[in-house]
């Protein structure tokens, strides 16, 4: 009973400044890593409430009053309602556990408050896992823990204040230890089939390309650097002008947009007919795109497994990709694509709405005439237009009307990929050539070190094809005639003075480089799942881990990984005992003095006769007598800062006279 209620006053004793600011700093710590995904009004709400709760409490101590927590609880509660619509999920979910960690604040004063809201935070922090899990992000989850675990050890009586680097480096200890430990439950629990929070939401996936275009609409892709995929060749690597990945052929066109013909629920269809004189095998690491759409090199021969090939030869997959994907393919680079045009395929290739871009129609007009019936000459001149007509390549270019195509060609002259694409296909169905816009990734950096090509969604291109008598569907990119740096050299260098930060070589080359280390995390920690948990034990001949065998394998390493760390502990304390020390080195110093230590005598014993033969020194040793004792036998284990400064005042005691 004596020993319960002493447990109770403990966790019920109010906490000192350090372990305050310690929690404090854990808080802020998760609100800084959920800010990139809450309302940046409630982020600065909790982060004023955070600031002015430190300032308040350093003012005075005690709990705010209820009548003001109350009135912020229901407007936290009512915020995310007005914000999501509801308070379930995975953004209103995290964003009322951070409004409800920073309002715990509010009311922390006792140990018990403390560790309550320290259990709180290290949750909020794993949940910070759910938006991301990259290697920086899971580093920073980790460095979160830091502060919380440094504040638990604050709440231990007998603490000695300590500066915060000095706080934070007995939990960067601790963490280390933990890392083999987390290792072993990395490799060996028993993964699930399907995630535990259930499907990814779609904010968990970045979006990528769209099966509609319309120009401009790629500007916010031409900005973002993050991967969209990663390439590696069975062999060389085909050159920069050949690495054209597909994506979506659009036929549709309303005047303003194009958009991808979908096939699903129209008569199935075979591939159009393809003619190759060579191929080469690759695979692709896709990161999660929401979609079902699998961009493959240039045509590719057949689909991977679980997807379809389509009529136009671009691969959908069975369900979209909510997952990194990998999936390997076979393509051709130098083909005829459909020879022999049927009458639907022609009809859809020159399809334009009616009323629409009379100065376009126009000029395709006058080419027809000019050029009679050589297809390839008209594609020359459109080609020619582009490089010799002050056409000038930017990402900011200016807006477009009713009729884009005509305001394009004869007034603004300036766009990217999707302008020149759409107004060259709208010139060749003008005068009379069947043509598609075809949109997906073009170019990519090669790792040499990793030796994989890695594609950017800044890379977004879209391009157009034509179709040619005698040599079938024929690619003809037209932006190339504009900024021929965009095929040889890739989109920053297109942009050329718009990002020129962008195209810093040491930049570039960290970024790039830096990339291996992505890749690797992709793969090693994010892909394994768990049908890569069955092959674990393939290099020693078991070829279908299955549960009970991951589950012995995982006691059996566990139970020696605690026997290491117990046996580690037991001996570091046999062999190194600061107090023990320290004692030693008191009892050196009064020896020399002559008041030596008798055989059995106990330090209490011994450091007060100490004291009445040195009566100037008496208060001294009675002070240290007291730390000794407590340090020795309050505590199970003291700690390394209380030992320090115990050590630190013994070498500063200097011995005076003796009283005879």
């Amino acid at each position: 009973m004596n020993s319960s209620i002493a447990r109770r006053k403990a966790v019920e004793l109010p906490i000192d400044a350090r372990a305050f600011d310690l929690l404090g700093l854990t808080m802020a710590l998760v609100l800084g890593l959920h800010s990139p995904h809450l309302p940046w009004w409630l982020s600065l709400a909790l982060a004023l409430t955070l600031g002015w709760r430190w300032w308040q409490r350093r003012q005075q101590t005690g709990r705010v009053p209820r009548w003001l927590k109350l009135p912020l609880l229901a407007l936290l509660v009512l915020a995310v309602i007005v914000q999501y619509g509801n308070i379930f999920g995975r953004e209103p979910g995290s964003a009322l556990a951070v409004g409800l960690l920073i309002l715990k604040l509010l009311e922390t004063e006792t140990v018990r408050d403390a560790r309550v809201g320290i259990s709180f935070a290290c949750f909020a922090l794993m949940a910070a896992l759910l938006f991301d899990q990259g290697l920086i992000a899971t580093v920073v989850v980790a460095l979160g823990l830091l502060p919380a675990l440094a504040t638990l050890r604050a709440l231990e009586p007998g603490q000695a204040p300590t500066s915060l680097p000095r706080a934070l480096l007995p939990s960067l200890a601790l963490s280390a230890a933990a890392l083999p430990l987390a290792l072993l439950a990395f490799l060996l629990v028993p993964r699930l089939s399907s995630p535990l929070w259930g499907a990814p939401t779609p904010e968990q996936a970045r979006t990528g390309l769209s099966d509609s275009m319309s120009p401009g609409n790629f500007t916010e892709l031409l900005t973002d650097d993050h991967p969209a995929m990663r390439v590696s060749f069975d062999g060389a690597p085909p050159p920069a002008n050949l690495r054209y990945f597909r994506a979506y052929v659009m036929w549709n066109f309303d005047g303003r947009s194009w958009r991808y013909l979908d096939t699903r629920y129209a008569k199935p269809q075979e591939p159009a007919p393809l003619e190759a004189d060579s191929s080469i095998q690759y695979q692709i690491s896709l990161q999660p795109t929401r979609q079902r759409v699998l961009p493959t090199l240039d045509v590719p021969l057949q689909a991977p497994a679980q997807a379809i090939l389509q009529p136009d030869r671009e691969v959908l997959a069975d369900k979209p990709v909510n997952d990194q994907l990998s999936y390997s393919a076979r393509s051709a680079l130098h083909y005829r694509l459909q020879p022999t045009l049927d009458e639907r395929s022609r009809r859809l290739g020159l399809r334009l709405p009616a009323n629409f871009n009379p100065r376009t129609h126009a000029l395709a007009a006058q080419w027809r005439q000019r050029y009679g019936s050589d297809d390839a000459a008209i594609v020359q001149a459109a080609l020619t237009l582009f490089h010799d007509g002050g056409f000038r390549y930017t990402l900011a270019p200016a807006p477009l009307g009713r009729d884009s195509v005509d305001d394009f060609l004869f007034d603004t002259h300036e766009g990217f990929c999707e302008h020149y694409s759409s107004a060259f296909t709208v010139l060749m169905r003008a005068a009379g050539i069947p043509a598609r816009v075809v949109t997906g990734y073009q170019g990519g950096y090669w790792n040499k070190l990793g030796e994989y090509l890695l594609v950017r969604y800044s890379d977004a291109h879209a391009w157009s094809e034509v179709w040619l008598a005698g040599r079938g569907w024929v690619r003809v990119d037209p932006t190339g005639a504009v900024r021929p740096e965009r095929v040889s050299l890739g989109a920053a260098a297109a942009a050329g003075d718009q990002l020129s930060w962008y195209r810093n070589d040491w930049l570039q080359g960290l970024r790039n480089h830096w990339d291996i280390v992505n890749r690797w995390w992709d793969q090693g920690v994010i892909g394994f799942d768990a049908l890569r948990q069955r092959g674990l034990l393939t290099p020693f001949g078991i070829r279908d881990t299955d549960t009970a065998t991951l589950g012995v394998l995982l006691a059996i390493s566990s139970v020696l990984f605690i026997a290491i760390g117990l046996a580690w502990a037991l001996l570091r304390r046999r062999t190194r005992d600061p107090l023990r020390d320290a004692l030693r080195e008191l009892e050196r110093k009064l020896a020399r003095m002559g008041v030596v230590r008798r055989l059995a005598e106990g330090p209490q014993h011994y450091l007060s006769r100490a004291a009445r033969a040195l009566p100037d020194q008496r208060d001294e040793l009675a002070r240290l007598m007291s730390s000794y004792l407590e340090l020795r036998y309050a505590h199970d284990e003291p700690s390394p800062e209380s030992s320090r400064v115990f050590q630190r005042a013994v070498r500063d005691f200097r011995v005076a006279g003796v009283v005879k």
